[in-house]
């Protein structure tokens, strides 16, 4: 059986179905044509019960019709447009709703009440009323019905009869435009008062275990909440309708907007502002608005903070660029101003009304300090005109987000304060169209500083350290070989200039320069190495050499002397070449080619040996070894001062890309494919503790390979820093036999310092863990454990450019080594024997044994030995022989004993390698590659 009150709903919703179509006819249809300013030719409408159509076509047709010329006059239309809209939807949720509750009535047995629209669909009823509520208070807010009225105002005055059918208790002494708004609220708010009434009644009576108790008593709660809520709505938007009369044409066309709703007005509750004046104070739902004559500064409430104040009368504003104080003459207008501005920033935050009511059934809350928002600065500043995109914290950008430049500058990255702080991104314009300059950077305070690489528009990149926004410690510059002089810098920095131990290469004239530099220019000693096997070494002043310098030739010639840039010798200066002549003399050049001496000739040295041309070595005692890179281990040092910050690892040990890529023409390319880890603070404590549980002998040397091989862990990284700055030194154009003294002693150098290194985290990692600190080692034990346990490590990392310098080094005495060994190939048993100084009783011999074979006439028995010589002895000698058959003998001998730890020194290895040394200089002897074979 159906009760009473769903027959008086399904009554409510024939009414308000006719009700809607009537007002879509005799109301929202005249004021679209209004809207689209037409004159005559208005059509015919054919009102229904249901759809409201014009004939011939339908709902929406005016549409079509042409939009006003004036700003205001258009957005009046599409208020009115969004209006007649949400109108329909309202009419078309009712018919289902009243389908319902006639299917209803007609099979009570077969249909439950829960099929009722309002009961399963309440939500969705509700949102359909909101959205009517929103459109329908925009027009009020901005008056779009009375400016609507005024372009037709004889054809509505002849529409008050029919106004005042649709109202009840209308006067005929209102205006047109007041009995529109009426019209289009009246009987909304009587249908949703008389929906709560019915949907309680209804609620009684059922029991309270009915299976649709707890969906009336929803669908109750929510249209009597949808009556606070629409209470307030239509106030607001009163209120702001009112506003505007007060206010001048100039601040009306700033401020009269739609989505202004106004909450409160200083002339209703004073309050003043400080330190900024003002003379009127307007608080809207999104917005805070100060007044000062013409003068209008509006602030968006997602970016308001609200601080208590200092004292009862007074609560503080934090915006992005403004600070200022709301003072009220009580606290009672304290605490209504502030309650409101701190509710409306919490709306604004959520992004949709409160629903019931603002702050009606909810707890005072708090809006949020972090926030996400976009701000354009206004003061002059870095930030002057640039957009701010992302998140805030307390009125100052921080965290992630994104600046844009009207020039065209971005930046993406992290903030702190207010300021870049932490990886950044940041796109440079050129003038030249479609040039950028990339900055992919660790940014402190505003400012690049630390690790980063910078690709240029001028095809040039720079991976290394920056201070204060320019290059400053260890750096890298190359350009592409496509540029007009292309070149490299590998070195140090300071202030954006290259100053300090660093490497150039000069691939136009085939040069590479080590040594010292100042203000971007050579300064100091330095060494010069050319394409074609020549080098000096130099002291430079302003990039030009000053004084007497030393250069080597190919042929291993040696002049010392003064010289030009372009290899030239003026001056005083003494030759001595590889055959121990010597030229001594002045130099100089003539009128014509050529080169003129004055100086004496010495022909009666002897051939100089080779063991004193491996001594002319060059950059030796010029660059102290422990002071060449202290850009690498400098970052390092500083972030184990640190205590070994997980968020400092890339800013000061470096980041790593996968690839440079070349500039992209769009912001695609604010990217950085780093690889990191995703946790560097928990990944830095597995590191740490890592360490202190691999401390044995055995253990540690394990670690250590498994660090120095991970291109993540901070001895990795500085391994390959290394590595990098030893490939720019002494490959390519860098391999010269006279740079492998300054090369050897950079090897066990750098074992040194990642020794030191390890210790370093070591100390950490026992900090970290309460633990007392290890002793200081002595100057002997860190060289063994260097020797014994880091030097094996790293040396493969070296190895291709260290043993290159050996090869050149020896190769003269590795060339007669090859050849005595072709020679002992050719040798004949015993004659090998002989030169392999095996004494003869040694040789292994059978006994004299009778032979049958003897010359005829001959009757004394003959004796004949048989040498096992070619089946036992020789077959040891070629075995021997073949394991010394070892290309470049003599460079492996030499890197050996170099490298080897100054424990073996005087032991079994350091015997075995002398004997070694010993048989590779007794085959290169002179008079054995002379010796005259015998014929078998």
């Amino acid at each position: 059986m159906c009760s009473p009150e769903e027959a008086a709903l399904l009554r409510l919703e024939e009414v308000f179905s006719a009700t809607l179509a009537r007002i879509n006819s005799f109301v929202l249809q005249p004021l679209l044509e209004a809207g689209h300013d037409w004159k005559a030719g208005c059509p015919v409408y054919e009102v229904t019960l249901g759809r409201c159509l014009p004939l011939g076509g339908s709902v929406g047709a005016s549409v079509n019709a042409p939009e006003p010329s004036d700003p205001w006059g258009r957005e009046c239309l599409q208020l009115l447009q969004q209006l007649h809209r949400s109108s329909q939807q309202l009419w078309e949720v009712t018919e289902e709703s009243l389908h319902s509750l006639q299917e209803r009535l007609r099979h009570p047995d077969s249909i439950s009440l829960e099929s009722l629209l309002l009961l399963h669909c309440a939500d969705r009823v509700l949102q359909v009323h909101l959205e009517y509520i929103e459109s329908y208070t925009s027009c009020v807010a901005v008056q779009a019905f009375q400016k609507a009225v005024k372009r037709r105002s004889e054809y509505w005055q002849g529409q008050r009869k029919v106004l005042q059918q649709l109202l009840s208790g209308m006067s005929s002494e209102g205006s047109v435009g007041t009995a529109l708004v009426q019209a289009l609220r009246q009987p909304l708010t009587h249908h949703v008062h008389q929906y709560v009434l019915l949907l309680l009644s209804l609620g009684d009576t059922v029991g309270e275990r009915h299976p649709t108790r707890e969906l009336l008593v929803h669908a109750a709660t929510v249209f009597g909440n949808l009556q606070s809520f629409m209470r307030q709505e239509l106030d607001q938007a009163m209120a702001t309708q009112a506003l505007w009369h007060t206010l001048s044409s100039r601040l009306r066309d700033v401020l009269c907007t739609p989505a202004h709703r106004l909450l409160q007005d200083s002339q209703d509750i004073p309050v003043t502002v400080t330190p900024l004046r003002a003379e009127r104070v307007l608080l809207f739902d999104d917005a805070l608005v100060l007044l000062q004559g013409h003068s209008v500064h509006t602030f968006d409430l997602k970016l308001v903070w609200v601080e208590p104040g200092q004292d009862r009368c007074m609560f503080h504003l934090l915006t992005p660029e403004e600070e200022f104080s709301l003072c009220s003459k009580d606290p009672q207008c304290r605490v209504a101003w502030q309650w409101k501005v701190t509710q409306a920033v919490c709306q604004t935050l959520r992004g949709k009304k409160d629903f019931p009511v603002l702050g009606a059934g909810l707890e005072l809350s708090e809006p949020p300090t972090c926030r996400c928002g976009a701000y354009t600065f206004r003061a002059e500043g870095r930030f002057s005109q640039a957009t701010y995109e992302g998140e805030w914290y307390w009125g100052r950008p921080h965290g992630k987000g994104t600046l844009k430049w009207p020039d065209g500058r971005n930046h993406v990255g992290d903030f702190c304060q207010g300021l870049e702080h932490g990886f950044g991104i940041r796109l440079v314009p050129q003038a030249s169209e479609d040039k950028f300059d990339c900055y992919k950077c660790h940014w402190r305070e505003g400012s690049m500083c630390g690790y980063g690489i910078c690709e240029y528009s001028t095809s040039e990149v720079y991976k290394g350290y920056f201070q204060e926004g320019l290059r400053h410690g260890f750096g890298v510059l190359e350009s592409t070989p496509q540029t007009p002089q292309p070149c490299r810098y590998t070195g140090h920095w300071e202030r954006g200039q290259r100053s300090g131990y660093g490497i150039e290469e000069d691939s136009d004239r085939g040069e590479r320069y080590i040594g010292m530099w100042q203000a971007d220019q050579r300064h100091g000693p330095g060494v010069m190495v050319t394409q074609a096997g020549v080098c000096y070494q130099a002291t430079f002043q302003a990039d030009k050499m000053v004084g007497p310098g030393i250069l080597l030739s190919e042929d291993d010639s040696l002049y010392e002397g003064t010289f030009t840039r372009d290899l030239t010798f003026v001056g005083k200066g003494k030759v001595t070449f590889p055959n121990g002549f010597t030229l001594e003399g002045s130099f100089g050049s003539g009128a014509g080619r050529g080169l003129h001496i004055q100086g004496v000739l010495d022909t009666a040295a002897l051939p100089s040996d080779p063991g004193s041309t491996r001594k002319r070595q060059l950059g030796l005692g010029v660059f102290p070894v422990e002071s060449r890179w202290q850009g690498v281990y400098g970052p390092f040092q500083d972030f184990v001062q640190a205590g070994c910050p997980g968020d400092l690892q890339e800013a000061l040990l470096g980041f790593h890309v996968q690839s440079s890529r070349e500039l992209r023409k769009s912001q695609e390319y604010l990217c950085c494919e780093r690889t990191h880890p995703e946790d560097h603070a928990g990944r830095m404590e597995d590191i740490l503790e890592e360490l202190l549980q691999h401390r044995a002998p055995e253990a540690l040397q394990q670690c250590l390979r498994k660090a120095l091989n991970n291109s993540l862990h901070p001895l990795g990284k500085l391994l390959r820093t290394l590595m990098l700055t030893f490939q720019a030194t002494y490959s390519g154009i860098g391999a010269n036999k006279h740079l492998q003294g300054l090369a050897q002693e950079e090897v066990k150098q750098h074992a040194q310092e990642l020794w030191a290194a390890y210790r370093c985290l070591l100390q950490v990692a026992l900090q970290c863990k309460g633990q007392a600190p290890e002793e200081d080692e002595d100057a002997e034990t860190r060289d063994l454990q260097v020797h014994r346990l880091v030097l094996p490590l790293v040396l493969p990392s070296f190895y291709s450019e260290l043993f290159t310098l050996y090869l050149l080094l020896h190769e003269r005495e590795d060339s007669l080594y090859s050849q005595g060994i072709a020679n002992l190939s050719l040798f004949p048993d015993t004659k090998l024997l002989e030169f392999l100084d095996v004494q003869k009783h040694l040789w292994p011999l059978k006994d004299l044994t009778l032979t049958t074979n003897q010359p005829p006439g001959d009757h004394l028995p003959h004796f004949t030995r048989y040498s096992l010589v070619r089946d036992k002895c020789f077959l040891s000698a070629t075995e021997c022989l073949q394991k010394m058959i070892i290309q470049h003998l003599g460079a492996e001998i030499h890197l050996i004993r170099d490298m080897m730890a100054p424990i073996h020194t005087g032991g079994l290895y350091d015997f075995l390698l002398t004997a070694l040394e010993s048989c590779y200089e007794h085959i290169q002897k002179e008079d054995m590659r002379l010796h005259r074979l015998p014929s078998r």
